[in-house]
């Protein structure tokens, strides 16, 4: 009597089916699942996933958690931030969650509304720095010759100037001072490093394949830069961008600091300038000048981070860079237990 086999049938030509014909006429006897082809959707799909990085997550829930702040903590806010009626240096309390200032300024109120003229004049200043950063290196880049040369000495001359005390001279001439004011002149004392970064990188780009090819299919220059270059440099476009930010937040809080802040405005820096002037640090009110400045470092802290993401997605050196110290330092233990070995 002939043997009797149990297989598990699935229909022929199934999708991930091998089918054996060695018996039986080329009728299926036995069907095994193979793995998906490495061009598959499913399998592409796996390899292009990536775990994010723990500085992307860190740095995106910090920035996400200050903006929400920024938008809804003035709705929430109990009292007016130019309210002097509450009573002067109040600690956190019930009724004033974050205290009150030496004129009776409700603190929680001061930081809400300080974090959208703050978080306004950074992102202003560094979309006008990486605008300007475009215009002067991106195209002294690509175009040369006379061209590049001009700009790349414009170029110099800002990066020879300092540019904080560049911002301070020009507020200090400026009496009133919006926020839009103090945004614009911290991005335009702001971009010349930026600027180098992208012109010697618009000269790398502008030797390759696909720019030649559009060039010799007859488009025009702007268009080469829009459409062939830009798009390349975008990861250190967004790069130099929070940079930009970071650099006018800090600075806006220097100028407030000093007295040279937006006029009529209310800002971390500004807070920090009246809490100086109030002797919030001799009186002991903490709570006056200790949250704009914690306020101020996780805004930096979480656009560094995003930043640093950004570089490693860039460099893939500094991605791989963790796991080659980690191996380096195993196979040191793992140098030093046999010599512990050997010598025991």
């Amino acid at each position: 009597m002939p043997e009797q086999t149990t297989a598990t049938q699935t229909p022929a030509g199934a999708p991930g089916s091998v089918v054996d014909e060695s018996a039986g006429g080329g009728v299926p006897t036995a069907t095994t699942t193979a793995p998906a082809p490495a061009g598959t959707p499913a399998a592409r799909r796996k390899i292009r996933f990536r775990k994010p990085s723990a500085k992307l997550v860190v740095g995106l829930s910090l920035l996400g958690a200050i903006v929400l702040f920024a938008l809804f903590g003035p709705l929430i806010g109990q009292f007016d931030p130019r309210d002097s009626s509450n009573p002067a240096l109040v600690p956190p309390d019930s009724t004033y969650w974050m205290g009150t200032t030496s004129l009776g300024y409700d603190v929680f109120a001061q930081l809400a509304v300080g974090a959208r003229t703050s978080l306004f004049v950074g992102i202003t200043a560094g979309l006008l720095a990486v605008t300007l950063s475009i215009l002067f290196g991106v195209v002294a880049g690509y175009v040369g010759g006379w061209t590049d040369e001009v700009l790349y000495t414009i170029i110099g001359v800002m990066l020879v100037i300092p540019g904080l005390p560049l911002a301070i001279v020009i507020s200090t001439l400026v009496p009133g001072r919006s926020a839009l004011l103090v945004a614009a002149i911290l991005g335009v004392t702001g971009w010349a490093g930026s600027a180098v970064v992208l012109r010697k990188q618009a000269q790398s780009l502008r030797n390759r394949d696909y720019v030649a090819a559009s060039r010799i299919a007859g488009e025009r220059p702007l268009r080469i830069v829009a459409v062939e270059i830009l798009p390349n440099l975008l990861p250190l476009l967004t790069a130099q961008f929070l940079f930009g930010v970071i650099f006018a937040i800090l600075g806006e809080a220097g100028l407030s600091y000093l007295g040279l802040g937006p006029t009529g405005s209310i800002s971390w820096g500004t807070i920090l300038n009246e809490a100086q002037a109030g002797g919030a640090l001799t009186r002991g009110a903490w709570w006056w000048f200790i949250p704009p400045g914690i306020l101020i470092a996780l805004v930096g802290t979480s656009l560094a981070l995003i930043n640093f993401s950004i570089d490693e997605v860039i460099n893939p050196k500094l991605r791989a860079a963790p796991a080659a110290a980690r191996s380096v330092r195993k196979a040191r233990e793992a140098r030093d237990e046999q010599s512990k070995e050997a010598t025991a």
